[in-house]
């Protein structure tokens, strides 16, 4: 099996050249255009996360040889969060490359940030499987680059420094809803919407409700804060 030029040029910008070019091709593959033939990526998602997980514990352990757990763990949780998968994707232009059904398309899946981490997380996993975990932490510390040094001001609890920043200017706290869920039961993808009493408001997906909470209040926070000074 041989890659497209476009898969090719994707490879390149990721930085591996792939022995087994039907790992990549099944990274790239969104359950929506997936076949019995043409397996989806959930399996490696889900492979891709764990080993983005260890990569980064390593990575953050080397970085702050001094640091506590308590500090650590919130930095962690910053860099591996769907939204950071994502961020990364976007910046080797992985949606330009997504296999994705008709109707994914329509709904503008390549920008999509649930598809756009997950697939993220699903190319560490086809890096793994060709050529090790020592390729597949240069491949993450190589995305990844200087957000592991710079993660602290990520790190914060944004639902709190949110709630913080709306309590100091005589506002009730934020309100969080649920307004979607997709997915299969066993992985199924959480939409919350945060929203603040002046009609500011963001949304935000991810696995699980708290971290699409926080993603939502990390988002709304920004905003507001570049809004507002």
């Amino acid at each position: 099996m041989k890659l497209s030029r476009e898969l090719q040029a994707f490879a390149a910008r990721i930085g591996h050249e792939f022995s087994r070019p039907e790992l990549l091709i099944r990274a790239l593959t969104h359950g929506s255009i997936a076949t019995p033939q043409r397996p989806d990526n959930q399996r490696l998602e889900f492979l891709g996360d764990r080993v983005l997980g260890l990569a980064m514990a390593e990575a953050l352990l080397q970085a702050d040889p001094g640091a506590a757990e308590g500090q650590l763990a919130p930095r962690f949780n910053a860099l591996v969060r769907k939204e950071t998968c994502a961020d990364v994707a976007r910046s080797v232009d992985l949606g330009a490359v997504l296999k994705l059904g008709r109707s994914e398309m329509m709904t503008g899946g390549r920008r999509k940030q649930a598809l756009l981490g997950d697939a993220m997380e699903a190319v560490i996993a086809a890096v793994y499987l060709d050529a090790g975990f020592e390729a597949a932490r240069d491949l993450v510390l190589r995305l990844w680059g200087e957000r592991v040094f710079q993660v602290e001001a990520d790190a914060r609890d944004a639902k709190t420094a949110l709630q913080e920043w709306a309590q100091a200017r005589g506002q009730p706290p934020p309100a969080y809803v649920e307004v979607g869920r997709e997915g299969p039961d066993h992985q199924p993808v959480f939409t919350v919407e945060v929203r603040l009493e002046t009609g500011e408001a963001a949304r935000a997906a991810a696995h699980a409700k708290r971290a699409a909470e926080q993603a939502a209040a990390a988002a709304l926070l920004t905003r507001m804060e570049a809004g507002h000074g």
